[in-house]
């Protein structure tokens, strides 16, 4: 197949040679749910069944998860360690049979260490309540202590003391903003890193993205982010100057004063095209939010659970945040988000105004106390940072093509970014979007792929496999990834440019 094909949206169902189940699928998502509610990815994958690093489309296909579900599924798909967990925390009453965690209901079970009436209604079996708004349960108060503990056992987790739930990290975010606007009501206005990504509802919209968007939010104003100083990871260990950086923070200040309240950036820019600062970037922004008396919120609704080779990305980077926003991996699929932060803060917040319907879930606790559990008994950053290294020696050798610009990650983590540029008449995104195209199709001898989303800001192909994936997941997958973008090469037409195609 022409891997430079399919390469822009079409208002047509996406189909694929030889995937009739497949296709069927995509044909009725296509008449039943409008296209809004997913950004393009040309292969739009349907994915029957999952485990570890692997995905099984319905025709069969294998593919290498090199997305874990937009950086959610860190310990891999479906652990089953981290089920046993999370039934148990639930009072599931769950058997492994097989190997496969199995419920076994029944009126008389027992669950979660706790006393059981025995009067339960039949037709039902009782356990731990998956909804219980306005209401404790045991598991959140667990849960919300063990998550504190933990981040307070972290370098730079000091601040971390109370935790606000949220489904969802849009949502976590808005409620970190709430409270740090609600701190001191004198002082509305916000600093956000220019081209970050912090959600796309409310506030947390208000502050992603740039001061050219619609609809910008007057409280919100825009700070640079040292995207050419990072653009490529030749770059890592060169001189950093953070001066400019500081004279537009001095200059915002002198504009606004006393009206600066919070700032909030990302560890790294996730969205905006996964650029990965200097240590020094973020050193200096809590710096200057410290000297200001200004909240400082990292969000690390991308990066916590290991993205960054450590388990929170505050850690990695020397930084101690007022607030820390928390999602994706925090609940290895299952949709939860937290802030964590200063007591101070949150309370400025009275009842009510931090709530909604599923945040505090019981649900939602048992996958955060699933996801502490499997980080506590097993030294997961130790095979990811293994896993790490083979891949990024995978994705240097990508540099080598002319469709190739750069590729940026972090060291040591489990993201990066490859980003494209227009060559042989062909634009960038056109490129990315066929090399998440060639990698689907992948090796036509063992008929593996390898799974990845559309580009980030049009040019960029995010890379992020579970953090599970083993040393020899990661050579065999990236084997595919390299080979597929040599059959890319191969259908430039031949000409003097081929001389690209030699090892840097």
């Amino acid at each position: 197949m022409n891997h430079l094909h399919h390469s822009t949206p079409s208002r047509l169902p996406i189909e694929h040679r030889g995937e009739a189940k497949s296709n069927h699928d995509r044909g009725l998502v296509s008449v039943y749910e409008p296209r809004s509610l997913r950004t393009y990815t040309p292969t739009q994958a349907v994915l029957a069944r999952s485990a570890g690093v692997y995905h099984w489309t319905p025709e069969g296909k294998r593919l290498y998860d090199y997305t874990s579900g937009v950086l959610v599924a860190n310990l891999g798909h479906n652990p089953i360690a981290w089920m046993e967990r999370f039934c148990h925390y639930m009072g599931w009453p769950c058997q492994t049979v097989s190997g496969v965690p199995t419920l076994q209901l029944t009126n008389n079970a027992i669950g979660n260490g706790h006393i059981v009436p025995q009067d339960s209604p039949q037709g039902y079996f009782p356990a731990v309540a998956m909804t219980a708004y306005n209401a404790i349960t045991p598991i959140e108060a667990l849960a919300s202590r063990r998550l504190v503990e933990t981040l307070q056992q972290t370098p730079g987790g000091g601040r971390m003391e109370q935790v606000m739930w949220a489904a969802s990290g849009s949502e976590a975010i808005q409620k970190a903003l709430w409270a740090a606007l609600a701190r001191d009501r004198t002082r509305p206005m916000i600093l956000a890193t220019r081209y970050g990504f912090h959600g796309k509802k409310g506030l947390a919209n208000a502050v992603t993205g740039s001061e050219t968007d619609a609809e910008r939010d007057p409280r919100v104003r825009f700070i640079s982010f040292p995207m050419h100083e990072c653009r490529d990871l030749s770059l890592r260990d060169h001189p950093f100057d953070p001066t400019p950086y500081e004279r537009e923070l001095t200059a915002l200040l002198h504009q606004f004063g006393r009206k600066i309240g919070t700032l909030i950036t990302e560890p790294y820019l996730g969205g905006g095209g996964s650029y990965h600062p200097p240590r020094a970037y973020l050193q200096m922004l809590e710096r200057w939010c410290r000297i200001n008396d200004v909240i400082f919120i990292l969000d690390e609704v991308q990066a916590n659970f290991g993205r960054t080779g450590d388990l929170f990305a505050f850690h990695s980077y020397g930084i101690e945040p007022d607030i820390v926003v928390l999602g994706k991996g925090l609940g290895n699929g299952v949709p939860v988000a937290a802030a964590v932060g200063r007591r101070d803060v949150f309370d400025a917040l009275d009842y009510g105004e931090g709530s909604d319907t599923w945040s505090a879930n019981p649900l939602n606790c048992a996958s955060v106390l699933a996801t502490l559990d499997e980080f506590a008994s097993h030294d997961v950053l130790a095979n990811a940072r293994q896993s790490s290294a083979i891949i990024e020696d995978g994705l240097i050798q990508l540099k080598r093509f002319p469709f190739v610009a750069a590729v940026r990650g972090e060291r040591g983590g489990m993201v990066w970014g490859i980003e494209f540029q227009e060559t042989a008449g062909r634009s960038a995104p056109e490129w990315a979007n066929a090399f998440v195209l060639a990698c689907y199709e992948g090796d036509h001898a063992t008929s593996d792929g390898v799974h990845l989303l559309g580009p980030l800001s049009k040019k960029v192909v995010r890379v992020s496999p579970p953090l599970t994936i083993t040393a020899t997941e990661a050579r065999l997958s990236i084997a595919i990834v390299l080979a597929a973008a040599e059959r890319m090469a191969s259908e430039i037409a031949p000409a003097p440019a081929s001389r690209h195609l030699a090892p840097v």
